[in-house]
């Protein structure tokens, strides 16, 4: 039980933790304000008391005599007249032994001692606030042990006023410096909301840099995300361009090799022809992972998968017009994954060019959403289809089935590194249509604001 409080406590936001350490401390503020205030207030109320009592307790002394006969006597009566109002909450006690006086508030009882409540109570048998003292007299052999007491009732009633008083103001104060504290965070935790939607907006390609409009203490992080961002965003330009510029310079030199290499007798060029093809592939292979290599984790992408394929598609369909395909697009328009639309392309087109290569007659595309942000765009045909043994051996660099057929067995070996750079996956299964069911899966662009529905 900790633990799983604990993992609770870990996924709370920090509106939420400082909600909740507010909360906590503000109601260990007012418990404590409202247990110590009313002990303190009855404390010195009672400190109070006595210190009345300790003047009744002079003017008692002062008036105390003995007789001729040795007895003792009050020579007059004390000030305050509830001392003679039987009854009345205000009494004193002499005991000398054989002696005994009393005040005239007693009546016919006596202050008398409760053993288990360690309390001396009154004539109606209340509680009472006393003081006691032993006094010497010099005419009297025996000591004199005096107490005077007040009843506690009228404290006690008071400090309960106070108390349902206290808590009624405890508790709006409660309530009003949460609302004020939750107030104050949500104001204070404002720029990192605002931070949030500037990513959103980044993620989703409306801007490109996060804007400069933050409070000191958050703007040398945004200062430093938009200069990583800049040079991101160079290094990857500069990625591309490399890799156009090497892949015009080494398509002349090859074309010229595998012209040389034709002219040949079929001897040197079964001999040759093969290094060429490798250096070929190889090329392929490692401008394609230079590509990926400057997409992945790319914040401002997405792209629409329909729009791709019609495009594709019409430029397949020109170049495949022979075997007269049927191309089934069922991906809606208002899809978009966050994925850069040229790498896109390039894994939707592989995908599309092998199914125009093997199907009979038809290819069906369409989505199916997943969890966690994704969506699986699956493309079917009715082709020959492919061994269960050789699904995943196919997507491996360099395999191919048939020889015979052209290319250069690359194509679903870019599209899996690719989807994986991507935070996706791609996979291979037998289709229903006898073909091959390609499945690539990719993370939908935050900002869809239609959900695509299950095909």
């Amino acid at each position: 039980m900790p633990i799983r409080f604990t993992g609770i406590l870990k996924q709370l936001s920090l509106r939420n933790r400082l909600l909740l350490a507010a909360f906590i401390w503000l109601t260990a503020m007012i418990l404590a304000a409202g247990i110590v205030v009313p002990t303190q207030v009855y404390g010195y109320m009672v400190d109070e008391t006595k210190s009345q009592l300790s003047i009744y307790m002079d003017e008692l002394a002062a008036n105390l005599e003995t007789n001729n006969a040795g007895q003792l006597l009050m020579l007059s009566k004390l000030s305050d007249p509830r001392f003679r109002r039987p009854y009345s909450g205000l009494y004193w006690s002499i005991d000398a032994g054989e002696h005994r006086l009393r005040s005239r508030s007693l009546w016919d009882r006596t202050i008398e001692s409760k053993p288990l409540k360690n309390r001396l109570v009154g004539a109606r048998n209340e509680p009472l606030i006393y003081i006691e003292k032993t006094l010497y007299l010099p005419e009297y052999r025996n000591p004199v042990h005096v107490t005077i007491g007040i009843d506690e009732k009228p404290i006690r009633a008071s400090i309960a006023k106070l108390k349902s008083q206290l808590w009624i103001i405890l508790g709006l104060l409660f309530v009003g410096l949460l609302i004020v504290m939750g107030g104050q965070i949500y104001w204070s935790l404002a720029p990192l909301r605002k931070l949030q939607q500037d990513l959103v907006k980044l993620r989703a390609g409306e801007q490109n840099s996060l804007n400069h409009s933050y409070p000191q203490e958050i703007s040398p992080v945004i200062s430093d995300l938009n200069a990583l961002l800049f040079h991101y965003q160079e290094l990857l330009e500069r990625a591309r361009h490399h890799a156009g510029n090497l892949s015009h310079a080494l398509k002349t030199p090859i074309s010229v090799l595998r012209n040389e290499i034709a002219a040949l007798s079929d001897a040197d060029r079964a001999i040759l022809q093969p290094p060429i093809e490798q250096i070929q592939q190889q090329i392929d292979y490692h401008l394609s992972r230079a590509r990926m290599a400057g997409s992945k984790n790319i914040l401002a992408v997405k792209s629409s998968p329909s729009q791709c394929v019609d495009t594709i598609a019409s430029a397949f369909d020109k170049l495949y017009a022979a075997r007269e395909l049927t191309l089934v697009n069922e991906l809606e328009s208002e899809l978009l994954v966050a994925v850069e639309e040229h790498d896109l392309s390039e894994m939707l087109g592989n995908l599309l060019e092998n199914s125009y290569k093997w199907a009979n007659s038809l290819i069906r595309i369409y989505h199916q959403p997943e969890q966690n942000g994704s969506v699986s765009i699956v493309i079917e045909d009715d082709g020959p289809g492919i061994p269960t043994e050789k699904l995943s051996s196919v997507q491996k660099r360099g395999v191919r089935l048939d020889e015979s057929t052209p290319g250069s067995g690359l194509g679903l070996n870019i599209v899996t590194e690719m989807a994986h750079s991507y935070r996706g996956a791609f996979t291979l299964e037998t289709s229903n249509l006898g073909g091959v069911k390609a499945i690539l899966t990719l993370k939908l662009n935050q900002v869809t604001t239609k959900k695509p529905k299950r095909s």
